[in-house]
């Protein structure tokens, strides 16, 4: 009797986000492991605050991002967007005419409304969201600099974004924000109807809507929140250097979001991922980067080096999430 009662426990199934989850946290250990031998100064507590705060950089955007593209859409004006915002709050900031409040308000509308303008062309005029965050991109970036010539913009000192760049309790505020930020997110995506209607129109968009999901209203919304959480990024970029700075839109932080969702298990075609794995792409992103920069790569080398381990990392999600449906089908 006992034997037959152990034949019918139902063998636990490892969904593909578990099984990514635990592949990237090895990737994690072993980059770990590979930059603590061999990079100099790595395990050090400053180098590590520096990884979080390169991290919170990536981790804000990532976070509207990851959403974005769960739901089937891209969105690419990341880098311009922050650009933008830098050189806006800087101004605001000089003039010293508006009250620090509402700069920082007024910058986070900003964000929103402009990048909502890409979500609004995707879901009321059926305009590719790679084609209209491509168009801000352009534009954005070209305004920033336009606007400033390509000459930072410095402003007074300001103990308050002061703040913003120290530390609370030894980790970087941008860290404590990304990570609030985050689990914010985690919540909203797990526990709420609206993220359960982002996987839905992921998954199949004419479902969700015969299904009485709004889903343009909903597509609009994604992109505001993005471009909101876009100007939360420039804001803490431009308290970190002091300046509003229009070559953030050259510096391809839209690739590095995209490549963190990516790598965290996010689908691009949709339908699939989460925060929780996202977040873990970020650490992958940013350790790389922070390694081969204390490895002495060479600076032209280092996005070929990056891009190798990027590609190998998904390549081994992908096959690892490939094993896990065989495995299941067999069960």
């Amino acid at each position: 009797m006992a034997i037959a009662t152990e034949r019918q426990k139902p063998r636990r199934r490892w969904n593909y986000q578990q099984i990514n989850e635990i592949g990237l946290l090895a990737i994690i250990a072993l980059l770990y492991l590979g930059f603590w031998l061999y990079a100099h100064n790595f395990m050090t507590f400053n180098n590590q605050v520096t990884i979080l705060r390169d991290a919170a950089f990536i981790g804000i955007a990532a976070w509207g991002a990851t959403l974005i593209i769960i739901s089937g859409d891209i969105d690419i004006s990341v880098g311009p967007t922050v650009a933008f915002i830098s050189v806006m709050l800087a101004y605001m900031l000089k003039s010293e005419v508006i009250p620090l409040p509402l700069c920082f308000i007024f910058a986070i509308l900003l964000g929103g409304a402009l990048v909502g303008i890409a979500g609004i062309l995707r879901a009321y005029f059926e305009v590719p969201s790679f084609i209209g965050t491509l168009g801000l991109w352009s534009a954005l970036g070209g305004l920033a600099l336009y606007m400033t010539q390509a000459i930072p913009v410095s402003y007074p000192g300001n103990a308050f974004l002061d703040l913003l760049d120290g530390r609370i309790l030894g980790i970087p505020t941008a860290a404590v924000i990304m990570l609030l930020l985050c689990a914010l997110f985690v919540f909203v995506s797990r526990k709420t109807a609206f993220g359960r209607a982002v996987y839905a129109i992921g998954g199949n968009p004419t479902a969700a809507h015969l299904s009485g999901i709004k889903v343009a209203q909903i597509r609009v919304m994604l992109f505001v929140i993005a471009g909101m959480l876009a100007a939360v990024t420039a804001i803490l970029i431009t308290a970190r250097n002091g300046i509003g700075d229009a070559g953030l839109s050259r510096s391809g932080l839209e690739f590095d979001v995209i490549a963190a969702v990516v790598i965290g298990g996010t689908s691009l075609s949709g339908g699939r991922g989460s925060v929780i794995g996202t977040l873990l792409g970020i650490f992958i992103i940013s350790l790389i980067g922070n390694g081969l920069v204390l490895l002495g790569i060479d600076s032209f080398l280092q996005p070929v080096v990056r891009g190798v381990i990027i590609v190998a990392a998904v390549l081994l999600n992908i096959l690892a999430g490939r094993y896990n449906a065989r495995s299941n089908l067999k069960a």
